[in-house]
């Protein structure tokens, strides 16, 4: 009986299993079907769908709506007519290019020609075009993103100066770049456009190799990097937005379409500060490379500040603006390896589309390994720049603060006014003390510590071992003149810059100590100049005010000059 109660109870449970796993399944099947169709739905959505279904914010950081089309149409007739491309452009590549390499040519190297030129069987691949709107300019303006693993056949008849003939070959080229193309001007006959300027918008890699036929370059030293140099130049100073080729398709005169200078950019690199340390013995040599296009000739350098991890340069460098759209500025900082090649510190960029015209910009920069990768965590220090951008058409009504003839500064003339007027009412004075108090006074102050007299004794040998501590209360600078050992009067004559942030209200701090090797040093005295009066370039004499005991007579003697030429600028706060 109970072999067949417990057959019964085992198929019932079969039964039950078995149907539960088939509505299971079903189930899931079901789910599977709305799902593939949700997914569905979601594959045909535009991008207008996608922005409408959920707003901008709420994306996530790693989703980019890309504006460009795909142009696979275009490469699949590019590569058909390919080879008669590159029939009709070698000849005319050639024709253009050699005179720019003559341009950049390297000294060791006498003649730069191309023997053979022709640009091989793969064709380029435009991965995307996009359409520039543009509201500036009565044209259309689109740009192609193109991508070029290219087998082209290249070689350069190169001749040095001791009368060597090197076949280069040019092998293994890799570029990716956009092109802008720009019609204008639009006009009222086929094909409704008057010419096509064409250029390269941004380079976002160009890799090749040098190869010497039958030989090995690698076997001439200085030959390779020069010749890269020289080709890199080259492509930067040929076709490199904002250059531009113009191309008349119907005829008159196009010469309003090519580059042409707008403006000026003024540039005043004034310091750095907890730059990285690239040397091991001492600290780093920094020198500054300034420009807004990587040419040779239109490149800044900076001098060399030796030792220092927080160099002042307080130089200025100017450069021509062609367009300040898409133009930046960028200041690379290197270590001075003296005939070694020069360690990169970091470097920062700014766009000129960010300056305001005729109004100077004072900007900290952090510096960065890769410019085109911002996320570098290391600390490598910072940069001050103040920059003035100044269209041509506007240069006459704006005065320049960089300009030499501004010597004076507004503290300066609100002092002098005040001077001028101290027989005056007591509403100009208290006008006067009112602008004074606005005034915020910035630059490079310049202080030359040239000697002590009749210092107290405070060695058993009846002699002193003094120098003197430098420091700005607010801004906590310091530094210190060597020491004089044995002296009583003695004489330092040396110089030291402080950047000034805000010298009305800054105090500049002179301590004389006596350095003792084993012992703790002691203090003479102290001698606080008058940071307003410091601009006239004249001689501060103060007492010695020691912490306690009797007053000494004692003066230390410093020349203290602010140079306000080149050095900063002054401004209403």
């Amino acid at each position: 009986m109970g072999f067949w109660v417990g057959m019964v109870l085992g198929i019932a449970a079969g039964v039950a299993i078995i149907v539960g796993f088939a509505r299971c399944e079903n189930s899931r099947a079901a789910r599977r079907r709305e799902l593939a169709a949700t997914v569905a739905s979601f594959s045909k959505m535009t991008i207008e769908d996608s922005r409408k279904l959920l707003p901008s914010d709420l994306y996530p950081s790693w989703v980019v709506f890309s504006s460009q089309q795909k142009l696979k149409w275009l490469n699949q007739e590019l590569t058909k007519i390919w080879p008669f491309v590159n029939e009709a452009a070698s000849e005319l590549i050639k024709i253009s290019v050699e005179p720019v390499l003559e341009q950049y040519r390297p000294i060791i190297i006498a003649s730069l020609k191309f023997s053979k030129l022709t640009l091989g069987t793969v064709a380029p691949q435009f991965t995307g075009i996009s359409i520039i709107e543009n509201t500036q300019e009565s044209g259309i303006v689109m740009e192609l993103e193109m991508n070029w693993d290219a087998n082209a056949s290249i070689i350069l008849d190169v001749k040095t100066l001791l009368g060597v003939a090197l076949p280069i070959q040019v092998k293994d080229i890799g570029f990716t770049g956009i092109f802008r193309l720009i019609f204008k001007p639009l006009v009222e006959e086929l094909p409704c456009f008057g010419a096509v300027c064409f250029s390269l918008r941004k380079k976002k890699k160009l890799d090749f190799r040098l190869k010497v036929i039958g030989g090995e370059i690698s076997a001439l030293p200085g030959i390779s990097d020069a010749l890269e140099d020289t080709i890199k130049n080259a492509v930067e100073d040929s076709i490199t937005w904002p250059v531009r080729k113009v191309i008349p398709i119907i005829p008159g005169d196009y010469s309003d379409l090519e580059l042409k200078p707008v403006g000026t950019l003024e540039v005043k690199l004034v310091q750095a500060r907890d730059l990285t340390n690239k040397d091991l013995i001492g600290k780093s040599d920094p020198f500054a490379i300034v420009y807004v296009r990587p040419l040779p000739d239109k490149m800044k350098r900076s001098k060399t500040i030796n030792n220092d991890l927080n160099p002042i340069w307080n130089e200025h460098f100017e450069f021509i603006v062609e367009d300040a759209d898409t133009q930046t500025v960028t200041v690379k900082i290197y270590d001075d390896d003296g005939i070694q090649e020069s360690d990169l510190i970091g470097s920062a960029q700014v766009r000129l589309k960010d300056l305001q015209p005729g109004k100077v910009k004072d900007v900290w920069l952090k510096l960065v390994k890769d410019l085109e990768i911002q996320r570098d965590r290391k600390d490598r220090g910072q940069v001050h720049l103040e920059l003035l951008y100044c269209p041509f058409d506007m240069k006459d009504e704006a005065p320049n603060p960089f300009a030499p003839q501004f010597t004076m500064t507004s503290l300066e003339r609100t002092m002098t006014n005040m001077e001028n007027r101290s027989g005056g009412s007591s509403f100009d004075m208290m006008s006067s003390s009112r602008k004074k108090k606005e005034i915020i006074m910035r630059g490079v102050l310049s202080v030359t510590v040239i000697s002590g007299e009749d210092l107290p004794a405070m060695d058993m040998n009846g002699k002193s071992d003094p120098y003197v501590g430098l420091s700005l209360k607010k801004s906590k600078t310091k530094y210190k003149t060597r020491v004089v050992n044995e002296s009583l009067n003695p004489v330092w004559n040396q110089t030291f810059d402080f950047v000034v942030e805000d010298g009305l209200h800054d105090m500049l701090i002179l301590e004389v100590y006596d350095h003792d090797t084993f012992r703790r040093v002691r203090l003479h005295g102290a001698v606080h100049p008058d940071l307003n009066k410091s601009h006239v370039g004249r001689r501060v004499r103060g007492k010695l005010q020691p912490g306690g005991g009797k007053e000494r007579e004692a003066e230390v003697a410093s020349e203290v000059v602010a140079t306000t030429n080149h050095a900063g600028y002054t401004g209403i706060g």
